[in-house]
């Protein structure tokens, strides 16, 4: 049957509705929740890899620094436990958006990114954290002609640069590598990228976390934040009871932050995916993937997918919903129509594994700014310092976020608060409704550059004038 023509919603009768990464039997056990007050010299705010990075590397940098980490849910419930496990060395996602931004500092940050995915396997290895971690790599694929012209021109600029490490490889390089009939090429960075369970990769640095001295509350959310009395000290109130700290960090990316002029500056944009069952010796041959690289197609709503250590293929992408009035809700965390679309294009990538059945469907919030990597910031005399906006790469470029953040509450001058990306701000989103239909319509000229070569229309150039955009 031609895969076009197949009936997929079979396929997802028995997909559980919850993140597979977090349906896991040793999913640890939630820590109790703060009740009273507190004093500490460090307040981190996301029990998410921005804030666990944070808590881990502050205690690394002084050990005798008292630290507190609060966690509104549990620890790596939201997208820390539900992306795709692509662990980046790109600060900037990707090298395209770094150089159209930043190009007299691409190669350093470029640098800075490829020492920061190095430090995090260190870090792996180092508190020996079970978390899947293979240094694969990632292929970027081309699924129409003129996209397999557009990796041809970054991998040249990327050795007009003088990085390394990238391999062009054409139709028959790349389906040798992954087996679709749509791969018409692809660009390999075989060192930029691991492959890693993102949950344990949560739960691991918060052992270490907790190992190193760190005081963590789950089910303790930052309500409110302000100067306290006597200074110079902040207190966060929580449900339960306050906290007062000589500085505090904010790691809650997509959730409103606690520093209100912050919030027009990131919107969110849920993302969705799909994991298969188990795949059996003869199912995993007819892929190939012998390499357990990531890939991803270069279209505008693009997929994403990776092979799991148990061998089954995550599925996820295209789709990227943004919710009116930027909308934070469990509600949204499911959508049985985007599970299909997946689905059905699943079965166009990879028809020989026709049966295959899906065992998770799952969905989340992403932190998106109009410049698709992270800024940061200070507020309240620099006793207050925040990241934000790592649209969809946070995996690995969360840690990177939690330096700076130590070092701008330091007050350091280091190569990293030097730099011109974490020392200006993305432009804002603008109020609803224009924010709504700004969106809307990017997204709609998005899709319609994918249907016509790639050709942007004057809208996307217009926003690519304004630096704004917005990308699934």
């Amino acid at each position: 049957m031609a895969p076009a023509a197949m009936n997929v919603a079979p396929s997802l009768a028995d997909a559980r509705p919850v993140s597979f990464w977090l349906d896991d039997p040793a999913r640890p056990a939630a820590l109790p929740a703060l009740t009273g007050d507190e004093h500490c010299d460090l307040l981190v705010v996301g029990g998410g890899y921005s804030g666990l990075w944070t808590a881990l590397l502050a205690k690394e940098r002084d050990p005798e620094w008292d630290v507190v980490l609060i966690e509104g849910h549990e620890v790596g419930w939201a997208a820390s436990g539900r992306n795709g496990g692509f662990c980046a060395a790109s600060l900037t996602h990707g090298l395209g958006n770094g150089v159209a931004r930043w190009p007299e500092e691409i190669t350093t940050l470029e640098e800075l990114g490829a020492r920061n995915l190095d430090a995090i396997e260190e870090t792996v290895e180092k508190y020996a954290l079970d978390c899947d971690f293979e240094r694969t790599g990632a292929i970027d694929v081309a699924t129409e002609p003129y996209q397999v012209a557009g990796l041809a021109e970054e991998y040249e600029q990327a050795r007009a640069l003088g990085l390394d490490g990238l391999e062009l490889l054409d139709r028959d390089a790349v389906r040798a590598e992954v087996d679709s009939p749509l791969f018409l090429g692809g660009l390999w960075d075989r060192r930029g990228t691991a492959m890693l369970h993102p949950a344990k990769l949560a739960w691991g640095l918060k052992r270490a976390c907790v190992d190193a001295g760190v005081r963590i509350y789950e089910n303790t959310a930052g309500l409110q934040l302000a100067p306290a009395r006597p200074g110079p000290r902040m207190a966060v109130r929580t449900s339960y009871g306050r906290i007062f700290a000589r500085h505090v960090a904010l790691g809650t990316n997509v959730f409103p932050s606690l520093v209100k002029r912050v919030r027009p500056y990131t919107v969110p944009v849920y993302d969705y995916a799909l994991t298969t069952e188990p795949l059996t010796d003869e199912q995993l041959a007819s892929v190939g993937w012998r390499g357990r690289q990531g890939l991803g197609d270069v279209a505008n709503q693009f997929h994403y997918f990776r092979i799991t250590a148990d061998r089954r293929i995550l599925w996820g992408g295209y789709d990227a919903i943004y919710p009116f009035g930027g909308r934070v809700s469990a509600e949204l965390d499911h959508r049985p129509e985007t599970y299909l679309k997946l689905a059905q294009h699943f079965f166009r990538y990879f028809p020989q594994l026709e049966g295959v059945r899906f065992s998770h469907a799952w969905g989340g919030a992403i932190d998106t700014c109009s410049r698709f990597s992270a800024f940061f910031g200070t507020a309240h005399e620099g006793r207050v310092a925040y990241a934000a906006g790592y649209t969809g790469l946070g995996v690995g470029a969360t840690r990177f976020g939690a330096e700076v953040m130590l070092d701008l509450l330091a007050g350091r001058r280091t190569e990293r608060t030097e730099l011109e990306m974490v020392r200006t701000k993305p432009l804002p989103f603008p109020p609803e409704p224009i924010a709504w239909a700004g969106i809307g319509l990017t997204k709609w000229s998005l899709a319609r550059a994918d249907a016509d070569g790639g050709q942007r229309n004057l809208w996307l150039r217009t926003m690519d004038r304004l630096g704004l955009g917005f990308d699934s």
